[in-house]
């Protein structure tokens, strides 16, 4: 780290799997992943840690250089951190379908020439995940010390626990769930909004100038849902400066993030349910909550972790005590950096007897 706290630049890096088959039988010709590692690989492959990002973040939400600023996970890697890259090999990867340099409805087919579009495959979390296997073996990850993540992060790491249980020995969901939330008319109000846009074209927008427009204000609205103006309140007292600050930021997010990887990867959460395989999670559990967060409230604890202990699961529960609902994780982080790291040093150390 810095002297200002600021994780340390680490360069993008790709790993790209050859004709990847997906849960749904589909095949991607090419299926690449972007990804970011810090620090030191053991010579037994077994000391890292897989951090994964939520729906419109990056993989970069680990350092203060990433897409739209955000860097919200900073604090907690690096040197002497809750995740320690003194100790730990730490991988962030980008999801499978994203929009920060993974194969994704805008990347080009090999088989046309052209953007997949709307016509990219289908993607279940498990896509996601087993993508992210293939990418640590490349580099030689045997093992992983536990997979942390934040929202649709959380639903990755309780994916991994379910489908790679001999894989991965701890996995930490934060403000997460079993289920997505379930809104049944989400995918086809996105749909309408999009459509209102004279370049959408039935999702092919990429040569008649994009969505700008809908992926700003969806984003504003987000922002605002997630709890931003009480994020931003110290740095911006103004509440008419706090407003500007967020337009710049969705504005700069809108010209990164596609809308048909909105959709892809919506959909995708639609179809998660952990709830199905909780018997197969072998690893240990952090399940941690935010106290004001509104897409994954406190209540759900009376539901996740009684599950898990009928599963067998070990697991233990933390809540943040934050006014900042959903991006808790970060804008607090050292209300809950502490229990992190407690849970992956008793990783470690049952690692090592």
């Amino acid at each position: 780290m810095t002297d200002k706290g600021r994780t340390e630049f680490a360069p993008d890096r790709k790993h790209t799997i050859r004709d990847f088959r997906l849960v749904s039988g589909e095949t991607l010709p090419e299926a690449t992943i972007a990804y970011v590692a810090y620090g030191r690989l053991a010579p037994g492959g077994d000391n890292a840690i897989l951090v994964t990002h939520g729906f419109t973040s990056s993989h970069r939400f680990t350092d203060t250089h990433g897409p739209s600023g955000e860097g919200s996970w900073g604090p907690l890697v690096g040197p002497g951190k809750a995740i320690d890259t003194d100790r730990h090999f730490v991988v962030s990867s980008n999801m499978l379908g994203s929009s920060y340099g993974s194969t994704c409805p805008r990347s080009r087919d090999p088989r046309t020439g052209r953007a997949y579009g709307p016509n990219f495959p289908a993607l279940d979390v498990r896509d996601i995940v087993n993508a992210q296997r293939a990418m640590l073996e490349s580099i030689g990850v045997r093992r992983l010390l536990a997979v942390v993540g934040p929202s649709y992060g959380g639903f990755q790491a309780f994916v991994w626990g379910m489908t790679h249980p001999d894989f991965v020995d701890g996995i930490a969901p934060i403000i997460s769930g079993l289920r997505a939330p379930r809104d049944p008319g989400a995918d086809g109000r996105l749909v309408e909004r999009f459509a209102a846009h004279a370049n959408w074209n039935g999702g092919n927008y990429y040569e008649n100038g994009g969505i700008f427009e809908a992926m700003r204000d969806l984003r504003v609205e987000t922002l605002l849902k997630y709890g931003a103006m009480e994020e931003l309140a110290t740095a911006f007292p103004d509440p008419s400066a706090r407003r500007a600050e967020i337009e710049r930021r969705a504005a700069q997010w809108a010209n990164e993030f596609d809308g048909n990887s909105l959709l892809t990867l919506m959909r995708a959460s639609q179809g998660y349910d952990a709830t199905r395989e909780l018997n197969r999670i072998r690893a240990r559990v952090l399940y941690v909550l935010s106290r004001t967060d509104k897409l994954f409230p406190p209540a759900l604890r009376d539901e996740v972790m009684p599950a898990l202990a009928a599963a067998g699961v070990d697991a233990r529960y933390f809540e943040i005590d934050s006014i900042f609902g959903h991006q808790a994780s970060g804008a607090d982080w050292s209300k809950w950096g502490p229990e992190l790291r407690k849970f992956l040093d008793a990783l470690w150390t049952n690692r090592r007897i």
